[in-house]
């Protein structure tokens, strides 16, 4: 299912910007470095469900907008978080594509106050839009501050499978939806495997340089994730389309929770 298969990537993608929670390693529910953490997320969503990625030009690294020492600065203390709903994260997304019809509509809520159940809010599902079937999914967590490289933050560790895979980053100003700017990535990639001749994927990741906040979208021109055939030409929104849709009203809210 393209629900599972993304949140896999994605979840393989973005656990290695994570910090590990103190108090849950105390009880001994995490032990885990970041070669750890990788494997593990991997291994445990699996066939869990739900999907996000990341949008950018390969190479393109932003000036000053991370922090690249091993030093670290004191973390700033972050807001206080509210839990997300299953619901919420697939109102959302079913509000991103007015008008569209749904099946296969999946969605998962986080309790930030249950660290080490392994949940990242998300929700997915297949997208009819008049042009052909596809794939959607958004996922949403918070990056520990200050930024540091790791997914959806360079271009440096982006992918490329095959020719026309593209990685590009950009900056947000700052405005009273984002406070503080955010960093935008987007890529373009084609399916993992050489039969899916034709299928690719489009990942946006938008990140509050404030606070960590993450948004991942990712969407397929298949109904199937890395297969079995493509069903469109184009993604149903356009990279700046999907910029425009997790900065805007139907997000607000859970990039608040997340923040």
């Amino acid at each position: 299912m393209p629900f599972e298969a993304d949140l896999a990537h994605a979840l393989d993608r973005t656990a290695d910007t994570l910090e590990p929670d103190l108090a849950v390693l105390t009880r001994g529910a995490v032990t885990r470095g970041r070669s750890l953490r990788r494997r593990r997320t991997a291994g445990l969503l699996a066939g869990a469900g739900a999907c996000c990625a990341v949008i950018a030009t390969a190479g393109l690294v932003l000036p000053g907008a991370l922090s690249r020492s091993h030093d670290r600065e004191p973390t700033p203390m972050a807001a206080p978080r509210t839990a997300i709903s299953d619901a919420q994260m697939i109102r959302a997304l079913e509000g991103t594509f007015p008008g569209g019809r749904f099946s296969q509509v999946k969605g998962q809520g986080e309790n930030p106050n249950h660290p080490g159940d392994g949940a990242v809010a998300n929700a997915g599902l297949i997208l009819d839009d008049g042009h052909g079937p596809a794939s959607v999914g958004v996922s949403g967590l918070r990056l520990r501050l200050p930024l540091q490289d790791g997914d959806g933050l360079s271009c440096d560790d982006a992918p490329k499978r095959a020719p026309g895979d593209t990685c590009r980053m950009s900056e947000l100003p700052s405005s009273a939806e984002l406070p503080g700017g955010a960093l935008v990535m987007q890529e373009q990639n084609a399916a993992k495997g050489p039969a899916q001749g034709g299928v690719r994927r489009w990942t946006t990741t938008v990140t509050l340089k404030s606070t960590g906040a993450q948004l991942q979208m990712v969407q397929w021109n298949s109904t199937g994730g890395d297969g079995p055939a493509p069903t469109r030409t184009a993604p149903p929104l356009t990279d700046q389309e999907a910029v425009a849709a997790l900065t805007g009203p139907a997000w607000a809210p859970i990039l608040s929770a997340l923040g």
